[in-house]
């Protein structure tokens, strides 16, 4: 779980600690609110610390969309930082999808060089099992 692969942010645990801390900071972003602290390098299995962390961020990111109107999509309320004051909420929302797409399919690389089994993570099979 900590062990360095070498690849992108080094251990499983560092992608995770990454996707949802960019997943904090961007909805932050879009409220005007400070992300927390960072969550501090470890070398040991913290995975209770980070599933609560992540349960909060979920949590709020949850409340956010249960809120968005679609005027909202084309608003653009980040002040800061100044490159992404020109940033619509929909391109934010878009580029936080793809942003943790990109790392899940990194992180089956570094399950499927651990050993672990992975299954296939295309969205059409979540909604294959999921109907409406």
């Amino acid at each position: 779980f900590t062990q360095d692969a070498g690849y992108s942010y080094g251990s499983v645990r560092e992608q995770i600690v990454h996707l949802m801390e960019a997943d904090e900071i961007w909805f932050c972003e879009l409220q005007g609110f400070e992300p927390s602290e960072p969550l501090p390098p470890a070398h040991k299995d913290d995975r209770q610390a980070m599933r609560a962390r992540w349960d909060t961020i979920e949590q709020g990111m949850q409340v956010y969309l249960g809120f968005l109107q679609d005027k909202m999509l084309f608003e653009k309320p980040i002040q800061e930082p100044e490159e992404d004051r020109d940033l619509l909420v929909w391109q934010v929302l878009l580029h936080v999808v793809n942003h943790g797409t990109d790392h899940r399919a990194q992180m089956l690389r570094l399950l499927n060089d651990l050993g672990i089994k992975t299954v296939s993570q295309d969205y059409i099979f979540h909604v294959y099992n999921h109907p409406l």
